[in-house]
């Protein structure tokens, strides 16, 4: 009978050490369960920013655009000197193309002009050239 009683002792022995093992794997998965539901948590905050960011930028962008549609033009001046300036450039493009491709020499200046200071101007005799003007006299 001793036999069973010991047998008995060690499988009850046994049994608490399968409670004790039992009970420690539960708690460990209690912390983590509670780490994942922690990190849910986490990840749908960090969601909501982000789509919070997501729709500031977004009117931030449309707010920009709405800004540059209503944005004025430039001024016509500024326009017509730009439209000259590549008519000439469109104008000038086959005289200075071999140049630009690497196949020759700059063009020169076919025409000959008058340097500034040789150029003589017809200015009526009066008291003051800066009422003929609308600019005031370079000074000397």
């Amino acid at each position: 009978m001793s036999s069973y009683t010991q047998e008995e002792t060690e499988l009850n022995q046994k049994h608490e050490d399968i409670l004790t093992k039992r009970t420690l794997l539960l708690q460990q998965m209690q912390v983590v369960y509670e780490e994942q539901e922690t990190k849910k948590k986490q990840q749908f905050l960090n969601s909501q920013a982000a789509k919070e960011r997501n729709t500031q930028i977004l009117k931030d962008i449309e707010r920009e655009g709405e800004k540059l549609q209503t944005k004025q033009l430039l001024h016509p001046d500024i326009i017509s000197l730009e439209t000259r300036y590549w008519a000439s450039v469109e104008k000038k493009l086959p005289e200075w193309e071999p140049y630009l491709l690497g196949n020759g020499q700059p063009p020169t200046r076919n025409t000959r002009r008058t340097p500034k200071h040789q150029i003589q101007k017809t200015v009526q005799p009066g008291p003051s050239p800066a009422r003929y003007r609308s600019k005031p006299p370079l000074p000397k």
